[in-house]
C-alpha cells in the first residue's frame, strides 16, 4: 500500500508539472502575439498567466521535495523527481522570458512605426513548438522525441544570429529605428533563450528515461 501511495504521489507531481507546462506555453504564445500586435490587453494576460506559473512552480517544488524527504525512491523514480525539479526551474524561466517579451510590446508614444527585417512571429512559433515537444516527450516518456527537440535548437540559434546581424546593420544605417530595433533584438534573444530552456527540459527527459547525462557528454564533446 505504501508503494501504491508513493506512485500516486508521483502521478500527481507529473500532472502538476504538466499543468504548469501548458500554462507556460500559453504565456509564451500570448507574449509573442502581444509583441507582434502591440496589444496592451494581451500584455495584461501574460502578467496574469505569469502569476499562475509562479504559483505552480512553488507547488511543484513543495511536492517534489516532500517526496524526497519522506520516501526512499528507487533509481528511476529518483531520477524522475530530480528531473521534475530541474524542469520546473526551466519552465519558470520560460515564463520570465515571456514577460520580457511582452514588456517590449508597447513602445513609448514618440517611437516611429517602422518595418523591421525580421519575423518574430515565426521565431516565436519555433520556440513554442520546442517547448511543447519537450513537454510531450516528458508525457510520453519518449527520449527519441527529446533528442529531436535538442536538434531543433540549432535552427532557433541560427534565426537569432541572423536577426541580430540584420538589426545591427539596420541601426547603423538608420538611427530612427534604434528603439524598435533594440526591442526586437531583446525579443529575439529571449526567444533563443526559450529554445535553450526547451533543450534543457529535453535533456532532463533523456536523463530520466535512459539514465544518461547528455549535458555532460555535450560539454566533453565541446572540450575536444
Amino acid at each position: 500500500m505504501t508503494r501504491i501511495h508513493f506512485h500516486q504521489q508521483l502521478a500527481a507531481l507529473k500532472d502538476k508539472l504538466l499543468e504548469m507546462a501548458m500554462t507556460t506555453e500559453q504565456e509564451l504564445e500570448t507574449a509573442v502575439e502581444a509583441y507582434v500586435k502591440r496589444d496592451e490587453h494581451l500584455v495584461a494576460k501574460v502578467n496574469e498567466l505569469e502569476m499562475r506559473v509562479n504559483r505552480s512552480e512553488r507547488e511543484v517544488y513543495e511536492m517534489a521535495y516532500e517526496l524526497l524527504a519522506k520516501e526512499q525512491p528507487m533509481a528511476i523514480d529518483l531520477r524522475f523527481i530530480l528531473a521534475v525539479i530541474k524542469i520546473n526551474s526551466d519552465l519558470e524561466r520560460v515564463g520570465d522570458l515571456a514577460i520580457n517579451i511582452s514588456e517590449r510590446a508597447v513602445a513609448p508614444p514618440d517611437t516611429p512605426e517602422v518595418s523591421l527585417p525580421v519575423d518574430i512571429h515565426i521565431m516565436g512559433e519555433r520556440a513554442r513548438i520546442m517547448v511543447g515537444l519537450a513537454i510531450q516527450s516528458l508525457l510520453e516518456e519518449d527520449a527519441a522525441l527529446a533528442e529531436r527537440v535538442i536538434r531543433m535548437d540549432e535552427e532557433i540559434d541560427a534565426m537569432n544570429r541572423q536577426t541580430q546581424e540584420s538589426l545591427m546593420l539596420l541601426m547603423e544605417s538608420n538611427t530612427d529605428v534604434t528603439m524598435p530595433a533594440l526591442f526586437a533584438l531583446i525579443v529575439s534573444r529571449s526567444l533563443e533563450r526559450v529554445g535553450d530552456h526547451a533543450t534543457n527540459i529535453a535533456e532532463d527527459v533523456i536523463f530520466w528515461v535512459r539514465g544518461s547525462d547528455v549535458r555532460h557528454r555535450a560539454i566533453l564533446a565541446d572540450a575536444e
